[in-house]
């Protein structure tokens, strides 16, 4: 089996968690890991027997640049940013059954845990349901508004942002990092159907009005009236992270077409950053 060599570079709590994946993949061969944090790096490299690199320009050299800098000039460059939830089972379902959305609401909110301090919430986790709530919507960004405010750090630990897009759709985002219950949700109505996503079970139901009410008698006499059908549709469920990283490697052979443009990156990026700006205006 063809594979490309890869290097990973940074083995925080995020990096070991690519590195479980990456060992999973047929496709890649992991030639060797990097942090800047010497102890670590010497704990993790003896830990799972892994070859670890002395610098950062080791790391990079050692990941075939001739052979890369050959597929750049040839082909397009394979560049893709860590979107992870774009992978999660219930998200690619949901870009085949939506149309039309006009009201939107995410919430993704989680307990306080000091392992980031150094960016805000908007960063660290509203920018993944930014970047799925305009995938899905595929129309022009008119306006948006936001606020936000520190709790228990430097930085925002909530925020909250209103996104109107041309035509009728609105959007309202939500992101906690100091919330006592973990909710990962996103809500979506249409006029066909009302939907609901759980990010973590990935799982999609649909609500929809019945078409008249009718009442039905039970075997045992009684009576009730039917006013909605609720409907679950089936997810193919796997590891998103896994996803991810055999797509990248995939890409960088020539098997998989990039699911993520650079346009859309570039455009998640900058409304998160307009986002956050908005919130410091308020401080």
């Amino acid at each position: 089996m063809e594979k490309v060599n890869i290097s990973l570079i940074g083995i925080g709590r995020m990096g070991q968690f690519h590195l479980n994946v990456i060992n999973q993949i047929n496709s890649i061969n992991l030639i060797g890991i990097y942090d800047s944090d010497e102890k670590h790096l010497n704990e993790i490299s003896s830990k799972y027997n892994i070859n670890k690199f002395g610098s950062l320009e080791e790391a990079i050299d050692k990941c075939e640049a001739e052979e890369l800098e050959t597929m750049v000039k040839e082909k397009n460059i394979i560049f893709q940013v860590g979107h992870v939830e774009r992978f999660n089972g219930a998200v690619q379902e949901l870009h085949h059954i939506i149309e039309n959305p006009y009201l939107i609401e995410a919430r993704r909110l989680a307990p306080f845990t000091p392992r980031i301090t150094d960016v805000g919430v908007v960063f660290d986790i509203m920018i993944h349901d930014l970047d799925i709530v305009t995938s899905l919507v595929k129309k022009p960004l008119i306006r948006f508004s936001a606020s936000g405010k520190r709790i228990k750090t430097n930085n925002e630990d909530i925020a909250s942002a209103l996104l109107e897009f041309e035509g009728n759709t609105i959007a309202t985002i939500s992101a906690s990092r100091v919330t006592q219950e973990k909710i990962r949700t996103l809500s979506i109505s249409s006029e066909e159907a009302h939907f609901i996503l759980d990010y973590a079970t990935q799982d999609i139901t649909i609500h929809r009005q019945a078409a008249s009410q009718s009442k039905i008698k039970t075997s045992i006499g009684i009576n009730y009236t039917q006013e909605s059908i609720i409907e679950r549709v089936f997810i193919h469920r796997d590891n998103p992270l896994k996803l991810e990283d055999e797509h990248f490697a995939n890409c960088i052979l020539g098997k998989d077409k990039k699911l993520v443009s650079i346009e859309d990156d570039v455009r998640t990026i900058k409304l998160t950053e307009g986002i956050l700006n908005k919130i410091k205006e308020t401080w």
